[in-house]
């Protein structure tokens, strides 16, 4: 593994038009946890949990901890786990994980956004920079995201990328400790080859 000036893990970093996504490292703490005490309303509702666990930590500790275990995950190829920036501006997470190779070659992809960044934009471009990341440098088949169908504001980016529904799945998951319904859409790599340019030139490389 190398390491930075800094101790930590070089970063992995992809680029949009205009945000890049990247591995986090002990030194985006203090953006980090701006963003979740701010918006702590905003994201708890939404987040996977299961009934009567307790909210994980989020102090400055369990913080390096968190950004340490994402690295062995990227390490092992089992998971990628990325920072929204927007310049050097933090604006929220996005996660590849749940990565199975064998015959199935598939992965999750999972976001939050700052709220007070909702509707710019950003977590499309980044889906986007991250499939192409995760079909043209990792060779993966497919792709899911699964939603609540009542999260109309994650369902807006799926739709703006016009990433194709394939039904709702019954109590998928434990969404702060209630099974919730999800709405589940997927993109494979057959469907990536034939609109990869489609995708490149509506979020990715720069407007001429």
């Amino acid at each position: 593994m190398r390491l930075g000036r800094t101790g930590n893990p070089i970063p992995l970093s992809k680029h949009g038009r205009r945000v890049t996504i990247r591995t986090l490292d002990p030194t985006d703490y203090e953006q980090w946890i701006e963003i979740r005490e701010r918006c702590r309303d905003w994201l708890l509702p939404w987040e996977p949990r299961p009934a009567g666990a307790t909210y994980p930590p989020e102090d400055r500790h369990s913080f390096a901890s968190r950004c340490a275990m994402r690295e062995r995950e990227r390490q092992l190829g089992g998971g990628f786990g990325f920072g929204i920036f927007v310049g050097p501006r933090l604006v929220g997470e996005l996660t590849l994980s749940s990565v199975i190779r064998g015959p199935f070659q598939n992965a999750v992809i999972g976001y939050w956004i700052d709220s007070a960044q909702a509707g710019k934009g950003y977590v499309p471009e980044a889906v986007a920079v991250t499939l192409a990341y995760a079909f043209d440098e990792l060779g993966l088949h497919r792709i899911e995201i699964a939603i609540i169908p009542s999260n109309e504001r994650s369902r807006r980016v799926v739709e703006k990328l016009d990433i194709r529904f394939e039904g709702v799945a019954q109590r998928f998951l434990q969404i702060n400790g209630v099974w919730e319904d999800h709405a589940r859409y997927a993109i494979t790599a057959e469907e990536w080859r034939e609109r990869r340019d489609e995708f490149l030139k509506d979020w990715i490389l720069p407007e001429l």
